[in-house]
């Protein structure tokens, strides 16, 4: 029989202030808070390449190593945070392979989001691969805090016996932490989930509770937000939106604390 209620919360810019920091491979620029799911929104055979391994391990690599080569040294995964189109891991390994990129335009986005942010509870690199043309435009990096009330709302939800669940495009020992420190268990943890996950994820809970709600901040979202009970975009990130991405959402709040109003009116 359903039971209760379950609110699946997107990780960075919805309960984490993310700061972005590209390297663009064309020319050596580095671009600050660059929208990552935006560009691959826009183009298909894009996808936003995470790299599941520890940050330390990367930035201990030599600079003028090939990032293949380091990937095959340490046997790193990768996993598809979103695209557009076809796109596999496959083809993304395919793609590094025969690409110049260097260990030390790695290091480059690590170090700038760790100077700008040297208190992040979440730090991640990653790519985005073009598949269509064989190549990779752009090196990531985020870091996050989480925001000002993100704790407060978790801890409301729970009084309230919500059941309370991650699903982000994010690798795992990333979101470990994170819900380490909002106190969600770890099995309520979906990483790597790109936009037909997050639907899959809501849909199957769904079956299990008498309402579920969605909260996201980006396009990746727009599948769960269209699938939920309730879909809720926040706006506390500061970005610009997607207007398709404001119709799919029943709701638009610009601070997390205001889910749990929303719950209540349930």
């Amino acid at each position: 029989m359903a039971k209760k209620i379950a609110v699946v919360f997107d990780s960075a810019g919805t309960l984490l202030h993310m700061y972005r920091v590209a390297k663009e491979s064309s020319t050596g620029n580095i671009l600050e808070n660059i929208e990552s799911t935006a560009i691959v929104a826009k183009k298909n055979g894009c996808g936003l390449v995470a790299l599941n391994i520890d940050n330390e391990l990367i930035l201990s690599s030599r600079r003028d190593m090939f990032l293949f080569e380091f990937i095959k040294k340490y046997g790193v995964s990768i996993g598809i945070s979103c695209s557009k189109g076809k796109f596999t891991p496959d083809v993304a390994c395919e793609i590094i392979r025969g690409a110049s990129l260097l260990m030390g335009d790695v290091h480059d986005v690590l170090e700038a989001v760790t100077s700008h942010c040297p208190d992040s509870i979440y730090l991640a690199a990653g790519l985005i691969v073009d598949s269509e043309e064989r190549k990779i435009p752009y090196v990531l990096s985020t870091g996050g805090q989480v925001f000002g009330k993100t704790l407060q709302t978790i801890q409301l939800l729970h009084a309230m016996e919500v059941d309370v669940y991650i699903a982000s495009g994010d690798r795992m020992s990333t979101l470990v932490q994170l819900a380490e420190f909002v106190n969600i268990p770890h099995e309520r943890i979906f990483a790597f989930a790109d936009p037909i996950m997050k639907e899959k994820v809501v849909l199957e809970l769904k079956n299990k509770y008498e309402k579920v709600i969605m909260v996201g901040d980006g396009i990746n979202d727009i599948l769960a937000l269209r699938a939920a009970d309730v879909g809720i975009m926040t706006t506390q990130q500061g970005d610009e939106r997607p207007g398709d991405l404001r119709e799919a959402a029943d709701v638009v709040l610009d601070d997390i604390i205001k889910v749990v109003d929303v719950v209540k009116g349930l």
